[in-house]
């Protein structure tokens, strides 16, 4: 366990949480995701409701409490139920209010996904990690090129990223599987790779991080979870997620952190 009291706040519990690392074992690692993911679910959830949402035991449950540093699953559920009630209206009213009314309609439509972004970006002040941005931000100052993949759902969050290097005069290469072009042989020594992929999973980019890494390149991760395959390289590790709205997801915050990685290159170049 990391620590001994239960942390107080929020962003002492997502530190706590950072801390663990990959030193949790799967189940827990389950736990830790969803918990990241779903802070709101925790606040008004059961123990066997969060449990069987991540797919483990109860028990597991109870473990990733303690791991944590709290007495059990209670004593965390206060801490999120006090940073719960703070947000008024919550995410989920608010969804569960438009679904009254009925959701059909444009209007409605936007709603939700305006309030899946606020959700998904709010998250993301709390859960980003100030020591992987900086470790980030290392890797990719001093690159002479950064590659950028991005297939799939991530394809728009790479190309923005390419392009917003190159009007900084920034060298980036964009990895995206258009034309089914492969430019895995332009890594080059002193070249830096920033890999993005969420579940599931893509695994021409996992690929292409594994290469990277066994050239010796730096690699920044943009991810969704601990368990992702991109955690299992040494990179720097940006873990981001995104409030769905049925089946589909914005990238709102996928997005504002593409952006801030990209500015703060340009800063350290003095390039902005």
């Amino acid at each position: 366990m990391v620590g001994n009291a239960a942390p107080q706040t929020m962003d002492a519990f997502y530190e706590r949480l950072r801390d663990l690392g990959d030193g949790l074992p799967k189940r827990l690692r389950q736990c830790a995701n969803y918990v990241t993911a779903n802070p709101d679910r925790v606040a008004v959830s059961t123990v066997a409701e969060l449990a069987m949402a991540a797919d483990v035991q109860p028990s597991a449950f109870m473990r990733f409490c303690q791991e944590l540093g709290f007495s059990g699953f209670s004593q965390m559920q206060k801490l999120f139920r006090d940073d719960y009630s703070q947000k008024w209206p919550d995410y989920n009213t608010r969804l569960a209010s438009l679904r009254e009314r009925g959701s059909d309609t444009p209007s409605a439509l936007l709603a939700e996904f305006v309030e899946a972004g606020r959700s998904s970006l709010e998250n993301l002040t709390h859960t980003a990690n100030p020591k992987a941005m900086d470790k980030a931000l290392e890797i990719l100052k001093s690159a002479n090129t950064i590659h950028v993949a991005g297939f799939r759902r991530t394809f728009p969050v790479a190309s923005y990223l390419t392009y917003t290097f190159e009007k900084m005069s920034v060298p980036a290469i964009l990895h995206s599987g258009v034309g089914n072009l492969d430019f895995g042989h332009m890594l080059r020594e002193g070249d830096a790779l920033i890999a993005i992929t969420f579940a599931p999973y893509t695994a021409e980019t996992v690929q292409l991080a594994e290469a990277a890494e066994s050239r010796g390149l730096g690699v920044v991760a943009l991810t969704d979870a601990m368990t992702s395959p991109l955690t299992r390289i040494k990179a720097a590790q940006l873990l981001v997620s995104e409030i769905d709205v049925g089946a589909f997801r914005t990238l709102s915050a996928t997005m504002t952190l593409a952006i801030t990685l990209a500015v703060a290159v340009g800063v350290s170049r003095n390039l902005v």
